[in-house]
Formats: structure tokens, C-alpha cells, sequence
């Protein structure tokens, strides 16, 4: 039903043994993992420090760093927007928080080790799974991590901080980030963005891309044992009523996106991203009714999100909401504002001044002059 759903150099020595996308012959062993961005960057790091003019710092910083970059860190530079201008700015302004974690970037055996766990938990649950080279990127503070194409990347400067890093340079709510001890979830980040290279490409609707989400969070916690790390998952449980009754307010306004995920906690509930929770609800309804376990988290994977009937479908199986996305679809549509009068003209009139200027629509609703 179309209206229902309307208009993110040390490598391991094994490499995969074959470079197709053949899932039975994939073992968790043969994970690629790529860390060169990583030397390239504290090179570069390091000669800026020791420069004074900004034209070589930035021209350094482009030659040994960017133009050197491997394809997921282009990827993520290309995915977030990141500026040669930006991480100079960077690094001469933030140096106690690069200092403060370089040493987990330049160990990365023990994190390399809780990565590939995470792949063979994956691997377990998802017997499915399909290769995807996994690279540790240096971002500039906006994403941990994001999965694209066949590829899991991850930005060190958060996945690899913990609870020694400063943070006293950055903003309140990226410092906010780290009280979690990112390392310990390395490897529940890894499954999650993982989950997002298997995944059909996303449909961008609340509820689509609520899922998306949702069930790579969901797996996650399967995979790994672990709980989520994030704020949404306490608040969520706590006030999941009136966390409903508002995901299902906004469910199919096209502006709304954005309350609910890749967001501030700037909101009624003071948390980011609760639309995480509300699609992990779906898939744990879905997986718990669920005979054969392994099949649902397969059926969940796979979800075409263009199938609209299949996704409505699922989630209608579920209960989860208070009605049928059909009944909240009409329920919405019931509520929508609605021109009562036009103060210019009487019911009925036809004929119009021909120095009218004005036309005052009066709607039956104050108009939402934010969007």
C-alpha cells in the first residue's frame, strides 16, 4: 500500500579466499581489515606540528594523508562531508584529543581481536553473511561508524577512544560520547554497521528508515550478548508508551524524520535517536514470535524496503503499534489541516475584485510555521 510508507598500512595477513560474494565459503578468519589511513594520518600529524605556515600544513596534510587515502576512508570523507580545511582546523585546535588517543590507534591488536569475535557472532546468527572489508578510518568527529556498499567503516577518533580520552576541546555533546568507553562496544558497533552491508538499501520514510536501524541494533545485541550502549535504549523502555504515541503521530509526516534518528537529544525525552529502540522493538516482536530464530533474523536482514507490502505486513504482524499502519494512516489523514474559509470571499461567491491584492486562507489549524 503506497501511501502507507510515502516518500548510512596494517592489514591482516589472511585475505578472503575467493572475492565473490559466495556466503558458504566466507569465514569469520578470513575478515580483511584495513588500518593504513591510520599511519598515513599521524604522519601527517606530526609534520604539521612542526610547521608554521598554513599553506604547507594544509598541502602536507593533502599529500600524505588524503591523496594517499584507501577506499573506505574516501568513502567516509565522501559520506560525511570531511574537508582537507576541516581536519587541519583539526588537529591544530584539538591536539590534547588526538594525543590523548593515539596509542589505541597504533595498538589495534586486542581491537582487531574483538572484531573479528564480532564477525563470527555474526556469522552465527546470519549463517548468510556475506564479505565485507572492514576499515579503520580517521573521521573528524561525525560518525563512529557506517556501513556502505561492502564496506564497515569505522571512525577511530570515537570507536577507539575510551574513558582516559580529553575530551575538553570538543563540544558538550561529542564529549558526552565517550563516557560510554567506546572500546568496549568495538565490537557491537562493528555487528551494527556490519548488518548494514547485508541490508537492501534504505527507503527514506520514518518508519522505513526506523527499521534499517532498528534491526541492525537488534542483531547486534543478538549477535554479540551485549546491550546497547546508547541513552535510547533506557529511555525508550522507560517512557515506551508515550514514545509510541509519538513515533506513531509522526510515523507519516514527511518532516519528521529527524526526531527520531541521527539526531540531539534537543527533545521531549532529552535523548538522540530513539527511533533505534522503536525499530528494535519491531524486530524483537517479530523474532520472539518466530518458530525457526535464525530464518527471522534472515527475513529481517533481507527486508526489501520497496516491497511496501511486505514491510507493512511484518510490521503489522507484530501488534507493536496501537492499530494497522492502514488504521494510523487514516487516522493521520483524518487530522490534517484543512482550508474552512477564504476571508475575501462569502460561500458561493463568484465574482472577485479586481483590486484584490489579499487572499487569507483560514485553515482549521495554526499553521506549523517551522516546516
Amino acid at each position: 500500500m503506497q501511501k502507507i510508507l510515502p516518500l548510512l598500512f596494517l592489514t591482516f595477513p589472511f585475505f578472503l579466499k575467493s572475492q565473490t560474494n559466495n556466503s558458504q565459503s566466507f569465514v569469520a578468519e578470513d575478515q580483511v581489515i584495513v588500518s593504513t589511513d591510520i599511519a598515513n594520518f599521524w604522519k601527517a600529524f606530526d609534520a604539521i606540528d612542526n610547521l608554521e605556515d598554513s599553506v604547507q600544513q594544509l598541502d602536507y596534510l593533502k599529500t600524505v594523508f588524503i591523496d594517499k587515502a584507501s577506499k573506505g576512508q574516501k568513502r567516509m570523507m565522501e559520506a560525511r562531508g570531511y574537508t582537507p580545511e576541516e581536519y587541519l582546523k583539526s588537529i591544530l585546535t584539538k591536539k590534547q584529543f588526538w594525543n590523548s588517543i593515539r596509542k589505541n590507534t597504533e595498538e589495534l591488536e586486542p581491537f582487531n581481536k574483538a572484531i573479528m569475535k564480532g564477525v563470527a557472532q555474526l556469522k552465527e546468527v546470519y549463517p548468510s553473511l556475506k564479505p565485507s572489508t572492514i576499515y579503520y578510518t580517521m573521521g573528524n568527529h561525525r560518525s563512529p561508524g557506517t556501513g556502505v556498499d561492502d564496506m564497515v567503516l569505522l571512525g577511530t577518533e570515537f570507536a577507539l577512544g575510551d574513558l582516559k580520552t580529553v575530551t575538553s576541546e570538543l563540544p558538550e555533546h561529542l564529549q558526552n560520547y565517550y563516557k560510554i568507553n567506546p572500546v568496549e562496544h568495538l565490537s557491537f558497533l562493528c555487528v551494527h554497521e556490519y548488518v548494514h552491508t547485508q541490508q537492501h538499501p534504505m527507503v527514506h520514510n520514518l518508519l522505513s528508515l526506523t527499521l534499517y536501524e532498528g534491526i541492525a541494533e537488534f542483531v547486534a545485541i543478538k549477535a554479540t550478548g551485549q546491550s546497547s550502549p546508547w541513552k535510547a535504549f533506557i529511555t525508550g523502555p522507560e517512557n515506551e508508551e508515550r514514545v509510541k504515541q509519538r513515533f506513531e503521530a509522526d510515523m507519516f509526516n514527511p518532516n519528521s524524520i529527524y526526531n527520531w534518528l541521527w539526531n540531539s537529544p534537543n527533545n521531549e525525552f532529552g535523548t538522540s535517536d530513539l527511533g533505534y529502540f522503536v525499530g528494535y522493538q519491531i524486530a524483537s516482536r517479530y523474532y520472539d514470535a518466530a518458530t525457526d530464530k535464525k530464518v527471522a533474523i534472515k527475513t529481517l536482514i533481507e527486508m526489501d524496503y520497496e516491497d511496501e507490502p511486505a514491510v507493512e505486513a511484518l510490521v503489522n504482524s507484530t501488534k507493536y503499534f496501537s492499530g494497522s499502519l492502514e488504521d494510523l494512516y487514516n487516522n493521520y489523514e483524518s487530522k490534517r489541516p484543512k482550508v474552512v474559509s477564504i476571508s475575501e470571499f462569502n460561500s458561493g461567491s463568484e465574482g472577485v475584485d479586481p483590486n484584490l491584492n489579499v487572499i487569507t486562507l483560514n485553515f482549521s489549524m495554526p499553521m506549523n510555521t517551522e516546516t
